[in-house]
């Protein structure tokens, strides 16, 4: 199965691809999408076309999006929540499952502490993928997410099955 994971921001937004092997993560591709300057809406429209552009060309099977944030300036918050939307949008409007993730459960996944900081989180994605070398830290914190997805998405979709089979069993 193929993970793409994003970190959405307004300036730049991070990408990171990753393959999942039965229980092995092999690192694909990453990058940054940059919305460049001008107004709010050709900003939002360069991360959307962005993000749908890596999904054609990598063709992975689920998303993983962190979630914002929330910072003591409201208008920040809401311009963040702005390009998150943007993002959000690209894989649903692909047919890709879209798996959201707090900030603290992504860290607390790859590094064991929720609040590590952006080197630790960096350090944790070269050691679980070794051939990866981000191109930034937006593209490391997107590869965070798809990690944190391979192991709560594999959870999750356990669950999913087992409930199926009591929920058939009774019937």
């Amino acid at each position: 199965m193929r993970l793409i994971g994003l970190d959405p921001g307004l300036r730049h937004t991070g990408y990171g691809i990753v393959d999942v092997i039965a229980s092995r993560l092999r690192h694909v591709a990453d990058g940054r999408i940059d919305s460049g300057d001008g107004g709010m809406a050709e900003r939002l429209l360069r991360l959307h076309d962005g993000v749908l552009r890596v999904i054609e060309e990598f063709r992975p099977d689920q998303a993983a999006v962190e979630e914002t944030f929330v910072n003591r300036n409201p208008t920040t918050t809401l311009k963040l929540g702005l390009a998150r939307g943007a993002v959000l949008l690209a894989p649903a409007k692909l047919g890709l499952p879209v798996s959201e993730y707090a900030p603290n459960q992504v860290k607390k996944t790859v590094v064991g502490v929720g609040h590590a900081d952006k080197a630790q989180v960096e350090h944790m994605v070269r050691l679980l993928l070794p051939s990866a070398m981000p191109s930034s830290a937006d593209a490391a914190d997107a590869l965070a997410v798809a990690i944190c997805h391979a192991h709560h998405g594999a959870t999750r979709m356990a669950w999913t099955a087992a409930a199926l089979r009591v929920a058939g069993a009774r019937l």
